[in-house]
């Protein structure tokens, strides 16, 4: 898969969609939409519309330049006249006012809708939301291929920069061992106070100090690592989701349900992620996986960024890329290769562009492994359950990422649990199912069964 950086510059800018505009990511996408003349906001989606006033004033957008409106004659005369449409209604936004949407609610109900009337109507999409992606995907990149437009997830987001550096390692035929991503926060340690912490979260972990180097017994360490940080609940379901993502569209899957986690040092990726004959954790090639990056303060982040671990061969050649300071493992067996950053909207320029190139070629994602939900403690029938957090969390369900063969055809996916109730007793450790939901969303149930179905599995 792979992104244009340089497409042709249009005749005239790109009118965009955006969907969840006020929020974080909304923010940074806009600020760079403001800098770039090649495109323009056309239409912007936001429940809050005085949040989203108020953000485009701190962007420094003219008032001129954009107007909220509640008529469908009201959109269609503001873009006409080049300005932006503000809405908070989504029967407004019309497809003949934009000519790619960029999603970005996080909901999926909200953004499955969004994407399926954009493609529908022949418009491109740029998916950020990677909640929708995930359940989704499959059945709206067919969709848009039906349709003659383009859908792909947006570069800034972890999932669409892992595949544009996969797409590069691939291309110059380095074999692939693993691929991941560091988990959204680091955890830092210092040395001075014994203290460790993870985003606004504090524990005492002084046992760090003496696991800062892998040592002999990488296994060893890193479960002493695991230990002392017991305080801080690094998994997330984010990152589940953004594995996911990258499963679609590259058949690789992870070692274990949970992924491994491990603590990791970046100069330790090439050793941690070697199969477990040659002393890594895996046990098995073709590999996602997440990491926390362990760091001292002062030292730079990793900053969620990506990573792919590949296989050496030529002993010389990567011998002297160690001593250039490039990621070898002490075997020489294995490299990392590594992206540590994922600038959000920033970057999702690029997707727009991509978007509307005519050269582009379009991926085939496939459903590789489903992201569900595995009951944490027994939840009584009647429980509702509520995707929520920054991290899009349902209390009591760990999300867990499962190859597509080892898991039951009515096992729900993750993000299709957030708004129902459960119709039955759910026992600690069963995955959920779709017998054990009321209010299932019927269209999203719908869409990951086709898309399931396209993969080669059980509609």
């Amino acid at each position: 898969m792979t992104y244009a950086h340089t497409a042709p510059a249009p005749s005239e800018p790109i009118t965009v969609a955006l969907t969840g505009a006020s929020g974080g990511f909304g923010r940074t996408f806009l600020a760079q939409l403001a800098v770039i003349p090649t495109m323009r906001p056309s239409i912007l989606v936001d429940l809050n519309l005085p949040a989203l006033s108020a953000l485009l004033d701190d962007l420094g957008y003219d008032r001129a330049t954009w107007q909220i409106v509640d008529s469908a004659a009201d959109v269609e005369s503001v873009v006409a006249d080049g300005r932006t449409a503000l809405i908070s209604d989504a029967a407004l936004l019309a497809p003949s006012s934009y000519r790619v949407l960029v999603e970005a609610t996080g909901n999926m109900r909200a953004g499955f809708a969004f994407a399926r009337q954009a493609l529908d109507a022949e418009r491109h999409v740029v998916m950020v939301s990677k909640e929708v992606e995930s359940l989704s995907g499959v059945f709206l990149s067919e969709l848009a291929r039906e349709r003659g437009v383009s859908y792909q997830p947006g570069m800034g987001d972890q999932p669409a920069n892992l595949l544009a550096l996969l797409s590069w390692v691939q291309a110059v035929g380095l074999e692939v061992v693993a691929v991941g991503k560091s988990s959204e926060y680091d955890l830092t340690y210092d040395p001075a106070t014994g203290m460790a912490r993870q985003l606004d979260v504090d524990t005492h972990a002084p046992a760090l100090g003496d696991l800062l180097e892998l040592g002999d017994d990488l296994a060893a360490t890193l479960a002493a690592r695991h230990e002392a940080t017991r305080a801080f609940k690094r998994a997330a379901a984010a990152d589940y989701c953004e594995m996911a993502v990258v499963s679609q569209y590259t058949g690789f899957t992870p070692d274990v349900e949970t992924m491994h986690y491990p603590i990791a040092r970046p100069d330790e990726l090439a050793d941690i992620y070697s199969l477990r004959e040659h002393g890594g954790i895996l046990e098995n090639s073709g590999a996602t996986d997440v990491f926390s990056m362990l760091r001292l303060p002062g030292e730079a982040s990793f900053a969620g960024g990506e990573f792919v671990i590949v296989k050496t061969h030529d002993a010389e050649t990567w011998r002297m890329l160690r001593g250039k300071g490039h990621v070898v493992s002490r075997d020489g067996r294995y490299a990392a290769i590594f992206h540590p950053y994922h600038l959000m909207g920033i970057e999702t320029p690029l997707s727009v562009l991509s978007a509307v190139d005519p050269h582009r070629v379009a991926a085939e994602p496939r459903q590789h492994t489903i992201l569900s939900g595995r009951a944490e403690i027994d939840l009584a029938a009647g429980t509702a359950l509520t995707v929520a957090g920054h991290h899009h969390e349902i209390a009591g369900v760990a999300p867990v990422l499962r190859a597509t063969p080892e898991t039951a055809p009515n096992v729900a996916p993750f993000y299709l649990l957030g708004g129902c109730t459960l119709s039955r007793p759910v026992a600690a450790g069963e995955l959920l199912t779709i017998d054990d939901l009321d209010g299932v969303d019927l269209n999203l149930w719908a869409a990951f069964q086709a898309g399931r179905a396209l993969s080669g599995g059980t509609e």
